[in-house]
């Protein structure tokens, strides 16, 4: 560690906001408006709806007189729950921001790499020293003159380029699994599509969903008892379902005890669940022996035909599923009755069954993608606070 240094933050860049934007200067189209909330998505590699925008003559005035985000800036959300998430600016285009809840780094020195900045401010070191620093108790904030007093270790910047190239590299190939796999599914959705809309026969009958295999509403285990959680079991929840093809990490886990409590709420592996409370219609399948919880209802299809077609046909119908659960109650609720009763149509078996040989080898190949995700996603976490702390060295 002899070879690093300490420096505060704001003598190694500019530490400053946007300048205020107002309700009346949102326009329909022109430049993208970026609350925290899509500078997070951003971060997170998720994708968000549609952003505010501002008019291009409104852009252009702000940036000649103020200047605006380029290529090589960080942005770090600053309020809330989630605030010390940083972005750094890359392949963007024009865009400007809403100031209060971002903090903005530009003109930065070459002492401080900003891709190895971001991935400091990432790790728990990072994390840990922002905590130290936030205002607020109720709801916690970074300030400028925070973030400007803010002492940092580095080492040297040539170093630093080494340990951002390292990190970097499993983000871009994590970043190219996720990629292959929206192509996969959607090539899939395509088939579908075209198989059974585009070219439906009149003569297919129309099914219920219960009538191709059964249904499971899951159940979240008493809590009192303590034993029944933190084991190896996925207790999925609607959170966990967000961007997955297949659910195989879960923020909560069942041990064995927990799951036996109630047997006939187990899903083999590659179910297919559907949130159905309060967030309606998100599908997806589970990677293992799992369980869900209240807000899931799921199908265990009769035959393995049927697998992909009814995933394929729960996924495209989001807008009749949220339908379907509105009902005029405060929370939007698809029970198991009314998810059991979908009505699918129901081509004969021989079509599905090469429907079925046809995308399962995209559902495969999106099987194996996540793993690799998942694997290179510990490996990168592993890595980042060993290297970040100089417990770990990594070589040109």
């Amino acid at each position: 560690m002899s070879e690093w240094k300490e420096y505060k933050l704001g003598s190694l860049a500019e530490i400053t906001s946007s300048k205020r934007i107002f309700y009346s200067d949102y326009v329909s189209e022109g430049i993208p408006f970026f609350r925290s909330k899509e500078i997070i998505e951003r971060s997170l590699g998720e994708s968000g709806g549609e952003p505010l925008y501002i008019s291009r003559d409104k852009y252009f005035e702000i940036k000649e007189k103020f200047g605006a985000p380029e290529d090589g800036d960080l942005l770090i959300s600053a309020v809330g729950e989630r605030a010390g998430i940083p972005y750094v600016v890359k392949n963007q285009g024009d865009f400007y921001f809403k100031d209060g809840n971002l903090i903005w780094l530009r003109n930065i020195k070459p002492e401080l790499n900003c891709t190895y900045f971001n991935y400091w401010l990432k790790s728990n070191v990072g994390q840990q020293t922002l905590e130290n620093i936030m205002i607020g108790s109720a709801q916690k904030a970074l300030t400028i003159i925070g973030l400007k007093h803010l002492t940092i270790s580095l080492p040297s910047p040539s170093y630093q380029g080494i340990v951002a190239e390292t990190l970097s590299s499993l983000d871009d190939k994590i970043a190219l699994l996720h990629r292959q796999n929206k192509t996969l599914e959607a090539l899939a959705e395509t088939l579908f599509r075209q198989w059974f809309v585009e070219e439906a026969e009149e003569g297919w009958e129309t099914g219920k969903l219960g009538d191709f295999g059964k249904i499971i509403c899951g159940k979240t285990p008493s809590k009192k008892i303590h034993s029944y959680f933190g084991g190896d079991i996925p207790f999925i929840k609607i959170p966990d379902m967000h961007g997955k093809t297949f659910v195989f990490d879960t923020e909560d886990t069942l041990t064995e005890e927990g799951a036996k409590s109630q047997r006939n709420k187990f899903l083999p592996p590659k179910s297919i669940s559907v949130s159905c409370i309060a967030t309606v219609g998100l599908v997806t399948m589970n990677a293992f022996d799992s369980q869900t919880n209240q807000q899931i209802n799921s199908i265990i299809p009769s035959k393995e035909i049927y697998r992909y077609f009814l995933y394929l046909k729960l996924a495209t119908m989001k807008d009749e599923l949220l339908a379907m659960a509105s009902g005029g109650t405060a929370t939007d609720n698809l029970n198991t009755g009314n998810f059991s009763d979908i009505d699918i149509i129901k081509p004969d078996d021989n079509l599905l069954g090469n429907f079925h040989n046809q995308v399962q080898v995209f559902f495969d190949k999106i099987f194996t993608n996540q793993t690799q995700i998942r694997t290179l996603t510990r490996l990168r976490d592993t890595l980042l606070p060993k290297l970040m702390s100089g417990d770990v060295r990594v070589e040109n």
